[in-house]
């Protein structure tokens, strides 16, 4: 039975049956795939002589192992190209709508699909890609799965899932000068821990939420997975409504009135009940920065690394591994930390309004010596708005390199790795251990605001000085 949460609602809508494990078999509206873990999948298709069942529903791009700085074909890495060659043919045989490199329309498979208005509210949305929760900022039921999955998903456009609690997060008031979508998450993840979500969806609300535009939003639902939660959401508003008007694959003329009408009916009663509730104040939320090897092991910008005996016992082992594999010490601040390699880009904070932040703080400045620090779009159209706007003349001449579209040093599937022992301040989404494409690097996350300014003074500074 619902319990009036938009999440219960789309479930309960897209409930093919309940299934004698106790699972749900939940039919997948939208279908998002790529290079990386589609290749297997269709591949188990062809051993079971099975075919795509909704290829109208299944929409395909090339981001992962895209180079950002030359994207000549063949490409130079051979594994990049076989996997490109291999999307190419399994889309083409299967009739699947592909957006690849040149087409105008291909990105990171989490910024071309609400730009292209394919993610609405009311939704399901699978991915074979853990940050698929960013489209739960319309919305939309989204979910990160495996590969196994995804060949499920081919064949029978269904998923069997286990039904989440669900926990509201609320966060109220104005955020101060400085603080981004990017410094919520993170803080929340902080608070909550990378797996306080397991089991849950969550849903974020309150007056901070409510404020923030889409692509805010979208940040905000994108790290949901670093908390451990499966999903994240943000109910539909008219902030929803005006971002969807007008793009190409969202209802048009009479038809997106009546969507609307749709899309209200689905958001939270106000009477809905949830499994949790956790409230934040924005004014206690401070520019924030992982200093670890976990999303949650982060700080306020002017904080310092935080001691041993301030974690429970069970978390200490980890805690002392951070401390040993980042060279940071307890009381170390942040502020002053060294770095050598500075990431603007991403499925986190890869979009237009994110670039337009970290150019102000690029105008007029430049580079430190030694840094390399680079700008990556989201996606060919996030380029090109860009662009239009002159941001990447601010960023070279600043600079900065102004590179093709990818997800770039985010996972490094692509020529863009840190080296050995390397620092990267990044606005990506994990600091784990060996992300960045080098075994021994080390990431720090923070707004892409913040990645720009540390860019320029070459280690983390706490960007509230240019405001």
């Amino acid at each position: 039975m619902s319990k009036g949460t938009l999440f219960d609602k789309v479930w309960d809508l897209h409930t093919v049956t309940t299934l004698p494990s106790g699972q749900t078999q939940l039919f997948i509206g939208l279908h998002l795939i790529h290079e990386v873990t589609s290749p297997q999948a269709f591949a188990m298709l062809r051993d079971r002589n099975l075919t795509v069942m909704f290829p109208e529903r299944t929409v395909a791009t090339v981001d992962h192992i895209v180079p950002t700085d030359n994207q000549a074909r063949p490409f130079a890495d051979t594994l990049a190209e076989d996997m490109i060659t291999a999307l190419e043919s399994n889309t083409q045989t299967n009739s699947i709508r592909f957006f690849n490199v040149g087409s105008g329309r291909q990105g990171i498979v989490h910024v071309i699909a609400p730009e292209q208005g394919l993610t609405q509210p009311g939704m399901t949305i699978a991915c074979g890609d853990s940050h698929t929760s960013t489209h739960g900022a319309f919305g939309a039921i989204a979910f990160g799965i495996g590969t196994s999955q995804v060949r499920d998903v081919l064949a029978s456009q269904t998923l069997s899932l286990d039904k989440l609690k669900v926990r509201r997060i609320e966060v109220n008031g104005a955020l101060a000068p400085g603080v981004y979508a990017k410094d919520v998450i993170l803080h929340i993840i902080r608070t909550l821990g990378a797996k306080g979500g397991a089991g849950y969806a969550y849903e974020y609300a309150g007056s901070t939420i409510e404020a923030m535009s889409m692509e805010e939003r979208m940040t905000l639902c994108n790290m949901s997975i670093e908390g451990g939660a499966r999903c994240g959401y943000v109910n539909p508003d008219q902030i929803t409504y005006d971002y969807l008007k007008g793009r190409e694959c969202a209802p048009q003329g009479d038809e997106f009135e009546q969507a609307i009408t749709w899309w209200e009916s689905l958001r939270s009663d106000a009477d809905a009940v949830y499994d949790d509730v956790v409230v934040f104040a924005a004014q206690d939320i401070p520019p924030t920065v992982t200093w670890g090897i976990s999303p949650d092991q982060a700080i306020g910008v002017d904080e310092a690394v935080p001691g041993l005996d301030s974690f429970k016992t069970d978390e200490q082992p980890l805690i002392q591994e951070a401390y040993n594999y980042m060279d940071l010490a307890p009381g170390q601040p942040m502020l002053g930390t060294p770095v050598d390699v500075c990431f603007i880009g991403s499925c986190t904070n890869g979009r237009l309004s994110d670039l337009r932040e970290a150019a102000k703080v690029a105008q007029g400045r430049h580079v430190a010596t030694g840094i390399k620090a680079f700008v990556v779009s989201g996606s060919e159209q996030v380029k090109r708005q860009a662009e239009a706007e002159g941001l990447d003349e601010v960023f070279v001449a600043a600079g900065f390199e102004w590179r093709e579209p990818g997800c770039s040093m985010c996972l490094a599937m692509n020529p863009d790795k840190l080296q050995g022992r390397q620092v990267s301040a990044s606005s990506s989404n994990r600091n784990f251990k060996g992300r960045q494409g080098s075994a021994s690097g080390r990431t720090l996350l923070m707004s892409p605001a913040m990645v720009a300014l540390a860019a320029i003074n070459g280690h983390v500074s706490d960007v509230r000085s240019l405001l």
